[in-house]
């Protein structure tokens, strides 16, 4: 085994802190600036110290073993990209603000990369000219760009983040989903070599396009993503991605239309409270504006409209909320008393699923003051399209099977893709095929979040002492201190070298007046593996062993200490 380098904390280029970060909300946010892995240089943009990035580093090895392992093939693209092939995609105008655009001193357009699909389907369209190049499965791991609105939770969510990224190129959809396979097996390898929690989940395409798509997540308190899982049968999918079958109801005994005096009354909290109905025997009708044309949106109203799927729904078109401006522009809409009844074509309606054809509600009549119940979807109404637009809640049913959805927050640390043809038709990718006539290529694009990976183990791995690494991705695999002044810091010098000698890596508190309970506090903090304290009893070679995820602890001798170690 080939020597291991000591770090020595004397010489450590990084500092410790007692209180946490003022603007820290997570906790991962918190225990790596305290613990010396990463400093703040703006919002959103981080810089990682020696120990953070010997961490960093430890992922990107993992991720690679894994990705090489099935026949990938890594290259480094660059970040600094043209605006052309963005345009050819509609991706220049679709990602809007999030994008970051600048100019060369030409005045020539450029952006920051925040995903690769485009620079890739350009360089195999470069190098491959015939089905006997492909199937290829080419990956980098490259810094993205994404401006974000709000950059928060330290490294969870930053403006510059690190990711591996790769992409399956074939003639056949076969193919494609043999590559989604060996990359959604890999994910499964790696999270699991670096000690992750995660689910698998259902997910929509979004920005990205393409058919199949499947979320890796790993279940925290301080995730930004809420999946719901069935505890009764297999089904698990991001809430974005829960979708129920539209179940149509008689109701041809419904009585007919009715409008009903309600002054007062231009929300669902107050329309209840006067009729004394449930909230969920009203229809909530939301106003939103598509590229400019207003669109109704209808649901139950004891339940919210969320706006990612209905952005998700229109995409790439922008959404956004009607103003005070478009009420004024539009009489024949009156705010807070809207119904579906009337609108006809100058209004497209679309509904919740729950909305279905037979079901009567009270709803806006469409006049000032006024509401009308007995209104019912089918004879009353019409619904353009239904779409999945409801927030989904604990205990909705399993779209499987019908048991209660339990509900959790979780961090994104992988995402995989069948992008099938969106991009090699928009670059026009061919290669000659086994006829000699051009055949369109199908893609998969399949990320990592390499950089996230560490924050999403920090925070489920964290104990209230500090982290706490597994050993594959640890900065080093034991953390010796010197308990002690010249004795404690002799032994723990010695002890140090004979195991990086043997090919274990060290990290070793040889600080000079430092009190040995700021060093035992910092090793906690720090949380390599195994810590090795030469204290008290070191004029006898007797040391204390700490497992620091258990906190289990054994005195055990120099010889003792380097077998246990270097098993």
């Amino acid at each position: 085994m080939a020597n291991a380098q000591v770090q020595r904390m004397s010489q450590l280029m990084a500092k410790t802190l007692r209180d946490d970060p003022a603007d820290a909300e997570v906790l991962s946010h918190k225990l790596l600036v305290r613990a010396g892995y990463v400093r703040r240089t703006a919002a959103g943009i981080w810089s990682w110290l020696p120990l953070g990035k010997k961490v960093l580093a430890n992922v990107e090895r993992v991720v690679r073993e894994e990705m090489d392992a099935i026949g990938a093939q890594e290259v480094l693209l660059p970040a600094l990209l043209p605006r052309e092939p963005y345009d050819a995609t509609g991706r220049w105008d679709e990602y809007g603000q999030e994008l970051f655009r600048l100019k060369d001193r030409k005045g020539g357009d450029y952006l920051l990369g925040p995903t690769h699909e485009e620079i890739f389907t350009l360089l195999v369209k470069d190098q491959c000219t015939s089905y006997k190049d492909l199937p290829v499965i080419l990956y980098q791991i490259q810094s993205k760009f994404r401006d974000e609105a709000r950059p928060r939770a330290g490294i969870l969510r930053g403006r510059e983040f690190l990711m591996k990224d790769s992409y399956s190129f074939d003639t056949a959809d076969e193919g494609l989903a043999e590559a989604y396979a060996l990359h959604r097996e890999a994910y499964q390898r790696i999270f699991a070599r670096l000690g992750l929690d995660y689910r698998i989940v259902a997910a929509t395409a979004g920005a990205m396009g393409g058919s199949k798509s499947e979320e890796f997540l790993a279940p925290a308190g301080a995730g930004e993503d809420t999946f719901a899982d069935c505890p009764n049968c297999d089904f698990a999918a991001n809430t974005e991605a829960v979708h129920y079958a539209l179940q149509p109801v008689d109701g041809s005994a419904v009585p007919a239309l009715e409008e009903i005096p309600t002054p007062g009354t231009p929300t669902i909290e107050t329309l209840a409270a006067s009729l004394g109905v449930r909230a969920s025997d009203t229809l909530k009708n939301l106003l939103v504006k598509v590229d400019g044309e207003i669109v109704a949106v209808g649901v139950p109203g004891d339940r919210e409209v969320d706006m990612g799927k209905v952005e998700e729904h229109f995409a790439p078109a922008a959404v956004e909320m009607v103003t005070e401006a478009d009420f004024a522009d539009r009489p024949d809409l009156v705010r807070g008393y809207v119904g579906p009844q009337g609108l006809g074509e100058k209004v497209k309606y679309i509904a919740d699923p729950r909305v279905a054809p037979g079901t009567a509600w009270i709803t806006g009549a469409n006049k000032a003051d006024t509401h009308a119940k007995n209104v019912v979807a089918g004879r009353d109404f019409e619904v353009d399209e239904y779409v999945d637009v409801v927030v989904v809640q604990e205990g909705d049913p399993c779209p499987a099977c019908g048991t209660g959805l339990k509900l959790d927050r979780a961090i994104e640390i992988g995402h995989i893709f069948q992008l099938g043809r969106k991009y090699a038709d928009a670059l026009k990718l061919d290669v000659l095929g086994q006829n000699g006539k051009p055949v369109r290529v199908t893609m998969g694009s399949y990320g990592i979040g390499v950089s996230r990976a560490v924050a999403a183990l920090a925070e489920q791995t964290a104990d209230e002492q500090g982290l706490c690494w597994p050993k594959e991705i640890a900065p080093a695999d034991v953390h010796v201190v010197a308990a002690g002044k010249a004795l404690q810091t002799e032994l723990a010098l010695d002890v140090a070298g004979k195991l990086a000698a043997a090919g274990v890596r060290v990290l070793v508190d040889d600080r000079a007046g430092v009190s040995p309970g700021v060093k035992f506090t910092d090793a906690e903090l720090i949380g390599v593996p195994q810590i090795l304290v030469a204290g008290r009893r070191a004029a006898e070679g007797v040391l204390e062993l700490k497992d620091r995820k258990t906190g289990e602890r054994e005195e055990v001798s120099v010889e003792d200490a380097l077998a246990r170690l270097t098993a």
